[in-house]
């Protein structure tokens, strides 16, 4: 019988600590954490992520500020804003929604960051600081997925785990995540041959590749703990992962829903890593 991984309720605990974390800071230091989200152009998706942002950031009390550029954005200017941020104090994140319209350059727009205030941890500093275990914060969706890990007892220490997906978003740090927690991680993508002959291998296995209900019973190992990443839209509009949840429930131990599973976890930690730049610039 498997067990859910609900990352609703495990948000929800985190982000009353969050709340409680910054009360105090509030209260000792006079430091609200100050949240700034870029986005540029109109696309439907971004705008409700970007307004979930905003909507969190107030529940636990950050200051939130939202720059809302139009499509046509010249690259300098755009650069020009996040100068700007760099050097506000009240400022302790930057986020900066992607994708961006293609005539502007997302690895640029990600380097102008400051890596203090780079609380995606895109910025090559901070990825740097990944590979080599020594980071103040890491990209929120596999931050979420090793919280998530943690909450319900799942050591990854010793374990066999498979990646599949290679993004810089996710899939690679993802990897690098279950690397420092003593995992054996094996990343598949679109080249691999033969997925399925590693995916059965997995104690644990985290699906971040966008293709609905792509994995299915035949490609898990029974007993395994199943982490979808995925977020897609099925035949009929319902939102589905990449993981066939009816069938691969049947054999897992543990396993995440889509939606309630990771996705509310990557805003949470948002927050957190945004909380933790404010921390560390008051001291």
């Amino acid at each position: 019988m498997y067990a859910i991984i609900d990352g609703k309720a495990t948000a929800e605990k985190i982000r009353a600590d969050i709340k409680q974390r910054t009360k105090e800071l509030k209260e000792r230091t006079g430091i609200t954490p100050g949240l700034a989200v870029v986005i540029v152009g109109d696309d439907p998706a971004s705008k409700i992520y970007v307004n979930n942002k905003h909507k969190a950031c107030e529940q636990v009390g950050f200051l939130s500020d939202v720059y809302a550029l139009p499509e046509a954005t010249a690259q300098d200017e755009l650069l020009s804003l996040i100068d700007r941020l760099n050097s506000d104090p009240r400022i302790h994140g930057i986020l900066v929604q992607l994708p961006l319209p293609r005539h502007l350059s997302e690895q640029a727009v990600i380097a102008r960051i400051s890596p203090e205030k780079d609380v995606d941890a895109f910025n090559i500093s901070n990825v740097g600081k990944i590979v080599n275990g020594k980071f103040d914060f890491a990209p929120c969706t596999p931050a979420g997925v090793m919280k998530l890990l943690t909450e319900y007892g799942i050591d990854p220490s010793g374990k066999d785990c498979v990646v599949v997906g290679r993004s810089n978003i996710v899939g690679k740090p993802m990897a690098l995540l279950l690397m420092h927690a003593n995992a054996t991680v094996t990343v598949c993508h679109s080249r691999t041959a033969d997925l399925a002959s590693h995916t059965r291998r997995a104690d644990i296995l985290v699906v971040a590749i966008g293709k609905a209900r792509f994995i299915t019973s035949d490609m898990v190992k029974p007993g395994a703990v199943v982490i979808d990443v995925g977020m897609n839209r099925d035949e009929n509009g319902k939102l589905c992962g990449d993981v066939d949840f009816s069938s691969v429930s049947e054999k897992a131990s543990y396993i995440t829903p889509v939606p309630g599973g990771v996705g509310p976890m990557t805003i949470t930690m948002l927050l957190e890593n945004t909380l933790t730049a404010a921390e560390k610039h008051s001291i």
